[in-house]
C-alpha cells in the first residue's frame, strides 16, 4: 500500500517534523481509522500535542503524521495543514465548530427530484462548499421519479447559475457517464445532502458493488431514513476516494464569509452602491439593492436568503473570535502551570 495513492505528497509534510504520513479514513469516539504505507489500522491522539499544545484535531480526510505501532494503535502526533475543509456548528456543543471533512477536490451537493427538493438548502450547502475551497457540483438524484426536469433546472439556475449541475439516477444509470470527469484516480469527493437523497445508492453504483447500506424513504413526505452513521473515507476500485457524511437536514454553518460572497455574487454586486454607507436595504432613499429588486435585476427571494445567511455568518464570526481568545487564554494558563511545576 502506498500513501500517495490516497492523495498524499511529501511536500505536504512540515519540515523538521518526524513521523509517518497517514490519512484519516474514519472517526470514532477517541479512535481514528487510518491508512499509511504500513496498511490500514487504527490510531489515537497523542495527549501532549493535542490536549496541551493545541494541535488541530483531525477529521476524515486529514493527512496526519503518526508514531507507527505495529501490533496496536498508532499515535497521531500532528495534523498536516488542510488544503480544503468543510465545517458546521457542532450539534452536540451548540456553539463549537465541527469539521466534517478535509482535503477533498469536489463537493457533490445532492438533492433528489422528489418532494424533498429544496433550493434554499442548496444555497446553504453551496455557501459552505464555496467556503471550503473545493469546487462544488450539484447532483440531482432519482431522475427516474420524474419525466419533467425543467422546473428543477430553472430553480437551480436561479440559485446557482454558474455551478455545474448533473441529473442522475443510480437505479437506471441515467446521467452517470457525465460524472466520469470527476472520477479520476487520486481525486477525493465529499458528498453532502440530507437523508434520503440517495447518497448511499450513488456510492454503491459508482463503486460497482454494495459497499454501503441503503434505506428507503417515507412515501408520505419523501423524507429519508438515516443510513450513514459516521463519517468515513471510501476508496473505490478506480482509485477515487469518497467521503460520505451522515445526513444533515439542517446545516448550522460556521464561518462562511468568503463562501457567502462567492455564492451570492448576484446580490453582492449591488451591496456598497447605496447612497448611505450604513444602508439596511429597507426603506432608505438611494438604496441600490431595493432599486435592483424593483427593476427586476435582483430576485427578492435571493436577497432574503442572503440576508438570513449573512446574519448567521456574523453571529458565527463572533463565536469564532470568542473561541480563539478562550483557546489562547487556556494555552497561556497551561504554560504558566507547567512553569510553576518546575519550581
Amino acid at each position: 500500500m502506498n500513501i500517495k495513492d490516497f492523495g498524499f505528497y511529501y511536500d505536504l509534510a512540515c519540515d523538521n517534523t518526524s513521523g509517518t504520513p497517514a490519512r484519516v479514513t474514519a472517526v470514532h469516539k477517541g479512535r481514528f481509522g487510518i491508512v499509511s504505507d504500513f496498511g490500514e489500522g487504527y490510531a489515537s491522539l497523542k495527549s501532549k500535542e493535542y490536549y496541551y499544545e493545541g494541535e488541530v484535531f483531525p477529521t476524515v480526510g486529514d493527512f496526519v503524521l503518526i508514531d507507527y505501532v505495529e501490533n496496536g494503535d498508532s499515535r497521531i502526533i500532528k495534523t498536516i495543514k488542510r488544503k480544503t475543509y468543510f465545517s458546521r456548528r457542532d450539534p452536540d456543543k451548540g456553539r463549537g465548530e465541527q469539521v466534517i471533512a478535509a482535503n477533498f477536490d469536489y463537493v457533490f451537493i445532492m438533492q433528489s427530484l422528489n418532494n424533498d427538493f429544496n433550493p434554499k438548502r442548496i444555497e446553504r450547502y453551496l455557501t459552505a462548499a464555496r467556503q471550503s475551497g473545493a469546487e462544488p457540483v450539484i447532483i440531482l438524484t432519482k431522475a427516474d421519479l420524474t419525466d419533467d426536469y425543467l422546473p428543477y433546472i430553472l430553480e437551480i439556475s436561479r440559485v446557482a447559475e454558474d455551478v455545474e449541475t448533473h441529473i442522475v439516477s443510480a437505479k437506471t444509470g441515467f446521467g452517470l457517464d457525465k460524472l466520469s470527469k470527476f472520477m479520476q484516480k487520486g481525486n477525493t469527493l465529499v458528498f453532502l445532502g440530507s437523508s434520503g437523497v440517495g447518497k448511499s445508492s450513488l456510492v454503491n453504483t459508482l463503486a460497482g458493488g454494495e459497499i454501503m447500506d441503503v434505506n428507503g424513504i417515507r412515501e408520505d413526505d419523501s423524507k429519508g431514513r438515516h443510513t450513514t452513521t459516521h463519517r468515513e473515507l471510501i476508496m473505490l476500485k478506480n482509485g477515487v476516494m469518497i467521503i460520505d457524511t451522515p445526513g444533515m437536514r439542517e446545516l448550522g454553518m460556521w464561518d462562511v464569509t468568503e463562501g457567502l460572497s462567492e455564492a451570492f455574487e448576484d446580490v453582492e454586486k449591488f451591496i456598497g452602491k447605496c447612497r448611505f454607507r450604513d444602508c439596511k436595504h429597507e426603506n432608505e432613499p438611494g438604496c441600490a439593492v431595493r432599486k435592483a429588486i424593483e427593476n427586476g435585476e435582483l430576485d427578492l427571494v435571493r436577497f432574503e436568503s442572503y440576508k438570513k445567511l449573512k446574519s448567521e455568518a456574523k453571529y458565527r464570526k463572533g463565536c469564532t473570535d470568542y473561541r480563539k481568545q478562550k483557546q489562547q487564554w487556556e494555552k497561556a494558563l497551561r504554560i504558566s502551570d507547567k512553569k510553576k511545576e518546575r519550581f
